[in-house]
């Protein structure tokens, strides 16, 4: 049974898909990376599309819907490496996949998911000072082991 491989690359995961997909490859695809996302607590993803010549609607529906169901899960992603003749094709078909970030190498997807997450951690932690500051007239106290 074909399966497309996923690599964990520390918070990330990376998809390179070499060959044509054809529709039930699709959708494992999706059902095997959304899994992986919510098992590892993956930030990001990143698919790498650069083998593909061609990308039909249902194929273009299924990265939508990656992208879709990998925010729900905290996790951004980034197709990478997509052919002037595939973007010219996802265009003509109505397809302008909302939400999904698009990087010409894998490179350059690596370095926007690494900044994505610092902006995420940095407002992480922005929020968790503000949350300090709700109660000027408490204070901390560490148990101590005494």
């Amino acid at each position: 049974m074909d399966r497309i491989p996923i690599l964990r690359m520390g918070h990330f995961l990376l998809v390179t898909i070499q060959t044509d997909l054809y529709d039930r490859l699709a959708l494992e695809l999706e059902a095997d990376l959304v899994q992986m996302v919510n098992k590892t607590n993956a930030k990001g993803v990143l698919i790498d599309i650069s083998a593909l010549s061609i990308v039909d609607s249902f194929m273009g529906r299924i990265i939508g819907n990656i992208a879709s169901m990998c925010k729900i899960l905290d996790a951004e992603t980034i197709v990478t490496g997509m052919q002037p003749a595939v973007a010219i094709t996802l265009i003509e078909l109505g397809l302008d996949l909302k939400g999904v970030h698009t990087a010409l190498n894998v490179e350059r997807g690596m370095a926007i998911l690494q900044a994505k997450i610092r902006e995420q951690s940095d407002i992480s932690e922005e929020t968790d000072d503000e949350d300090d500051d709700d109660y000027p007239d408490t204070e901390r106290f560490e148990s101590s082991d005494t």
